[in-house]
C-alpha cells in the first residue's frame, strides 16, 4: 500500500486499483495505529479512479502535514567514520565513536513542515557552507502513540563544513530552509521492512553521475523500533511524527554538492525521491 499526498486529495495505491480520498485531512488520515487495516476497510465502499498517475505527476506534495521531522545520527558504521573525520580538527571526533557504541542514540530535531521539500522540488545548501552532502535515509512514519505505521524516503541535507568546525554547530548544519526532502509517498506494508531492503543514491551533475552508492538496512546498528522508542520517551506528538533513521552512504571528503545537482534516492518497495539542489534566494 502506497499513500500519496496530492493537491486533489490523499491517493492510496493498492494492488487492485487506486483510490482517492478527496475530502480527507492528512493529519487525521495518517495518524492511525491500524492504518493499513482501516484503509482496506474504507476502500470496500469506494470505486477505483483511472487518472491516478496524472494526479501524482501534476500535484504531488511531500507526505507531511503538521508532523515534526526528527533524525537519528551515527546509526551506520560509515556515518560514524565520516563524522569522526569531519570533527577531528575540532577535537570532537571521539564523540561520534562514543555515541555509535552507546546505549542512547543520537536524536535531533530536523525540520518543521514548512522547511521540508517535496518530490521534484529544491533542497537547499547553505550560503555559508563549503562542504555539503545529501544523506539518504529510511524515514519512519510514527503515530501519536509511538507505533511505526509506515515508511518514506528522507534526504537529510547536511553541511559537513559547519558541523566539522564544532559538534555544537549541529543544529546549524542540519536545520535551515529546505533542509529535508521527503517522499514520494508513505509505504504501508503488511509486515515491517526487511533488513535486506536496499537504500541507494545517485547524484547527477549536468546529466552525468558524479556519485552513487548503496547499502542495506542490515547495516543499521539500531532498529527502527529502538529509535522510535527513544524519541517517544519524553516527547509527545499529537499528529504523529517522521523520524529519519540515519545514513550509511557518505561521499568522500573531496565531494560537495553544487547548485543544479539532481539527487535521486531509492529505497526498495517505497520508490524514488528526486530533488534538485538550490540555494535560498
Amino acid at each position: 500500500m502506497h499513500i500519496f499526498n496530492t493537491r486533489s486529495g490523499i491517493l492510496v495505491r493498492l494492488e487492485n486499483g487506486d483510490y482517492l480520498f478527496s475530502g480527507a485531512e492528512w493529519n487525521e488520515f495518517i495518524n492511525r495505529d491500524q492504518l493499513r487495516e482501516q484503509i482496506l476497510d474504507d476502500v470496500t465502499q469506494m470505486k477505483p479512479i483511472t487518472d491516478a498517475d496524472n494526479r501524482i505527476k501534476q500535484g504531488l506534495l511531500a507526505p507531511i502535514g503538521r508532523q515534526e521531522v526528527w533524525a537519528a545520527g551515527v546509526t551506520y558504521f560509515r556515518s560514524r567514520e565520516a563524522r569522526m573525520e569531519e570533527a577531528e580538527a575540532a577535537g570532537g571526533g571521539d564523540f561520534y565513536d562514543r555515541v555509535y557504541y552507546a546505549q542512547r542514540p543520537e536524536l535531533f530535531f530536523k525540520a518543521t513542515p514548512s522547511r521540508v521539500a517535496g518530490p521534484g522540488t529544491e533542497v537547499y545548501i547553505r550560503h555559508d557552507s563549503t562542504w555539503d552532502v545529501p544523506e539518504p535515509e529510511l524515514t519512519l512514519m510514527i503515530s501519536s502513540s509511538g507505533k511505526i505505521v509506515g515508511y518514506t524516503i528522507g534526504n537529510d541535507m547536511s553541511s559537513r563544513s559547519i558541523e566539522g568546525e564544532n559538534p555544537l554547530y549541529l543544529p546549524q548544519a542540519k536545520s535551515y530552509e529546505r533542509c529535508a526532502g521527503l517522499g514520494p509517498c508513505i509505504y504501508v506494508p503488511e509486515q515491517p521492512l526487511s533488513r535486506d531492503t536496499e537504500v541507494s543514491i545517485g547524484i547527477l551533475r549536468q546529466g552525468k553521475t558524479v556519485f552513487s552508492g548503496d547499502i542495506t538496512l542490515a547495516q543499521m546498528k539500531r532498529t527502527p523500533e529502538e529509535l522510535a522508542g527513544w524519541l517517544f520517551r519524553e516527547c509527545e506528538f499529537p499528529d504523529g511524527c517522521l523520524l529519519m533513521t540515519g545514513t550509511g552512504i557518505v561521499p568522500n571528503t573531496d565531494f560537495t554538492l553544487q547548485v543544479g545537482d539532481e539527487v535521486k534516492i531509492t529505497i526498495g518497495n517505497i520508490g524514488t525521491l528526486v530533488n534538485i539542489v538550490g540555494k535560498k534566494k
